[in-house]
């Protein structure tokens, strides 16, 4: 049988690759993707561009950083460097999420923005984990602040908090303030 293990370690080889790990879903694309597709629907019909994106991902993980409600990931030393990696986690997320259609991508004359589709609000609706109930309180409370204080200023807000350093890392810009 050329070099095959015997049937019965075949079927346990396959059992085990199909079997998901818990370790497999944090910070992946699905699940940052799930917080996009929360946060986004929480905003309609706002637009977000992926600097924003990637800003509020940050917020809603760690939301009691901005006086916010708890934060869904542990408080752990360092995690204003998670940034220096969320960009492109963010950017796949999106991605993965308008496969689904859940996200659409918008062009205009100010760039590329994400926004919620109608699909959405029924996706959202039905997280009912420990977890999704908490993104959804998290989500809330920044479609809450960026209500009152207004996208910029919420935005303005997050970047002093963090600091320069790390947002250098999601908003590309050049001297003049322009996107590169």
């Amino acid at each position: 049988a050329g070099g095959l293990p015997p049937s019965r370690q075949r079927g346990t080889a396959q059992m085990d690759t199909l079997t998901p790990r818990s370790t497999d879903l944090f910070n992946s694309p699905l699940e940052a993707g799930i917080r996009a597709v929360t946060v986004l629907e929480m905003l309609r019909p706002a637009e977000m561009d992926l600097s924003d994106m990637v800003l509020l991902d940050h917020v809603v993980v760690h939301s009691g950083d901005m006086n916010g409600p708890a934060s869904l990931h542990p408080d752990l030393p360092g995690r204003k460097g998670e940034l220096l990696v969320r960009r492109r986690l963010v950017e796949d997320s999106l991605n993965l999420m308008r496969r689904f259609h859940l996200i659409e991508l918008r062009v205009s004359d100010d760039g590329l923005t994400y926004r919620a589709t109608d699909e959405a609000a029924g996706y959202v609706e039905l997280l009912e984990s420990e977890y999704s109930i908490r993104l959804k309180v998290a989500a809330r409370w920044i479609a809450d602040e960026i209500g009152v204080r207004g996208k910029n200023g919420f935005l303005n807000t997050v970047r002093r908090q963090l600091g320069e350093w790390a947002t250098a890392f999601i908003d590309p810009t050049d001297a003049a303030g322009r996107r590169v």
